[in-house]
């Protein structure tokens, strides 16, 4: 009997600022590769130490943002990317799929974002449905996109997944929120969304003989570079909260130059702890008195799973909009405590802090299965190609 090849998926992911779509991005190879698919994950950010649970990362040359608006993208020794960086990347993809021939062809957040990734996104996609046996194309991407200021970027994100996507998996919960708050087209579509529930890393531990961040305050700002200033508050901010005497742990993103995670280490009083972000991020939710943080997906989902008390200061930076939107549809329901970036003061924080240690722990009453749920997903719709 000839043995049943594992179902092969490529994963395009592009982080361009902090890293919150590669995490997301972990979370769901992880559980792709315990439902037994064969997943190669393809990144085109610089380069993270995470976890895939066993799926293939192909490391494209690297590319970031420079500005908060995504307008200039440099390669990893800086440099603007020009047409020939471009040329050289979009070849390295087109060949990466041709020696996997996936089944599943997955892209995170396009062609919802990452409009600046077109030049070898649009060739990959273009293979994939001219190939003797196209794969199932999938648009993967979370619950809030970002609002669309310019005219006709809407109707151009729903050409292409009328031309090119077979299926859109929508990362969060429609009880909370829908696609249709963010994306006007939704209706022209309908058929192909599907809402997976969100995703969420549950490999924090809770308890034990010696629980991380017991007791403590954990202020985190994402694995990105525009936290630095939400850091500085809470330090300011633990001698008029309540949590005075409680330890204050400050976790500064991977991607923070070195010169500002030394001035933070400097500017520390006594009872605050300031490191890089640790792979134990989520046992430090699961264990701790209080959570600081962004309002970034991965984070929220994560309080949500720990059930942890938490103030949330949502990034409003550049053209970002979807933590403000998320994070006070979640106060909405009590499980959370809102401080505003803009006109943050310590003692503003402070005093949300305190109504935090006062309130109930955060409880997740929204659906957060959305690993397993899409593992399921692109099961059954391969089974269904395949007739």
């Amino acid at each position: 009997m000839t043995e049943l090849l594992p179902i092969r998926v490529l994963f395009y992911v592009q982080h361009l600022l902090g890293i919150g779509h590669l995490r997301r991005t972990a979370t769901l190879a992880r559980n792709l590769v315990r439902s037994g698919f064969d997943v190669t994950v393809v990144s085109g950010g610089h380069k993270i130490d995470i976890d895939l649970g066993g799926a293939h990362l192909v490391q494209l040359p690297a590319t970031r943002a420079t500005d908060l608006f995504f307008k200039e993208l440099v390669d990893e020794e800086g440099n603007q990317i020009d047409d020939g960086w471009r040329d050289m990347r979009a070849g390295k993809l087109l060949d990466l799929y041709d020696d996997i021939q996936p089944d599943i062809l997955i892209t995170e957040l396009f062609p919802f974002g990452r409009r600046q990734m077109r030049f070898e996104l649009l060739p990959l996609l273009k293979a994939a449905k001219a190939s003797g046996k196209p794969p199932l194309i999938v648009s993967s991407v979370r619950d809030i996109l970002v609002a669309q200021t310019k005219p006709g970027r809407n109707d151009e994100m729903l050409a292409l997944v009328e031309t090119y996507f077979d299926k859109v998996m929508v990362h969060g919960d429609p009880e909370l929120i829908s696609l249709d708050r963010t994306f006007p087209h939704t209706a022209r579509i309908q058929g192909q969304i599907f809402y997976t529930g969100y995703v969420v890393d549950r490999t924090g531990v809770r308890g034990g003989a010696e629980p991380v961040g017991a007791g403590e305050v954990i202020v985190s700002s994402g694995g990105g570079a525009v936290g630095t200033e939400l850091l500085k508050t809470a330090m300011k901010a633990k001698a008029l909260s309540s949590a005075r005497d409680k330890v204050w742990r400050m976790m500064v993103g991977t991607t923070v130059e070195d010169e500002i995670f030394q001035e933070l280490r400097g500017m520390a009083p006594a009872g605050v702890i300031v490191e890089r972000a640790r792979k134990d991020f989520t046992s430090l939710l699961m264990n701790c008195d209080l959570s600081i943080s962004q309002g970034g997906y991965n984070t929220v989902m994560e309080i949500l799973y720990a059930g942890c008390r938490a103030v949330i200061v949502p990034y409003a930076g550049g053209v970002e909009t979807e933590q403000t939107l998320r994070a006070e549809l979640l106060a909405k329901k009590g499980v959370l405590h809102i401080a505003n970036e803009a006109g943050l003061t310590p003692e503003i924080l402070a005093g949300q802090v305190d109504r935090a240690l006062k309130g109930p722990p955060s409880e997740a009453s929204i659906d957060i299965d959305g690993g397993t749920r899409s593992a399921a997903l692109l099961k059954q719709w391969v089974a269904e190609k395949n007739g």
